[in-house]
């Protein structure tokens, strides 16, 4: 399995950026797509995370309301259009998946996702 994400860079506070993960190597049904950020000296943490099957989205609290995870199956990608940015937004952002079957699963934690993308990074000043 390979994770291409793409789409960083650096934005004023107020502005967008749309980060894009694209996916190849099996198909991923049952599975679940995560994006995840990791600012210098941090923790990695959860920002959102979609199902590749039925599509549910899950939103750390933090980004809820501005930031939007889509997939498109035909494609193999996963898009995370992030709106009304700010300085605590920059990090690097990385793109993960997971199986967690076809049930509701899913998962908030890191250790959870298997395949990782390498990092984009994400620079939003004040």
């Amino acid at each position: 399995v390979q994770l291409q994400a793409s789409g960083g860079g650096l934005v004023q506070a107020g502005g967008s950026l749309r980060l894009s993960c694209a996916a190849s190597g099996r198909t991923f049904s049952g599975y679940v797509m995560g994006w995840f950020r990791q600012a210098p000296g941090k923790e990695r943490e959860f920002v959102a995370a979609i199902r590749w099957s039925g599509g549910n989205t899950y939103y750390a609290d933090s980004v809820k309301g501005r930031f939007t995870i889509s997939r498109d199956n035909a494609k193999n990608e996963v898009t995370l259009q992030m709106n009304s940015l700010k300085p605590e937004d920059t990090a690097a952002y990385y793109c993960a998946t997971g199986y967690f079957g076809f049930g509701a699963g899913w998962s908030a934690k890191p250790a959870s996702y298997y395949y990782w993308g390498q990092g984009t990074l994400v620079t939003v000043s004040s």
